[in-house]
């Protein structure tokens, strides 16, 4: 038996697009199971606050550009390190 190309692409696509199949990582609190990506993004959004906190009193909130797109950043920034510092 010899494979051909595509015999071997009809193999090899599927197994590399359900590489990703996996069991979601949870979190259990009191009880409930939450997804992970939700504690990061509430934490991410409190550290967020943290950050606006601590640029409102050292006066430089003006100094960082577009509020509308700051904040945002800010939040999918901790968002993703936490992701990556706990989950990976």
């Amino acid at each position: 038996m010899t494979l051909t190309l595509r015999s071997l692409t009809r193999i090899a696509i599927p197994c590399l697009l359900l590489t990703g199949c996996g069991r979601a990582p949870a979190i259990n609190i009191v009880g409930s199971f939450f997804p992970a990506w939700m504690i990061c993004l509430t934490i991410g959004v409190t550290l967020s606050f943290v950050v606006r906190y601590l640029l409102l009193r050292y006066r430089l909130e003006l100094e960082v550009g577009p509020l509308a797109l700051f904040y945002p950043c800010v939040v999918l920034l901790f968002t993703c390190l936490l992701w990556l510092i706990f989950f990976r």
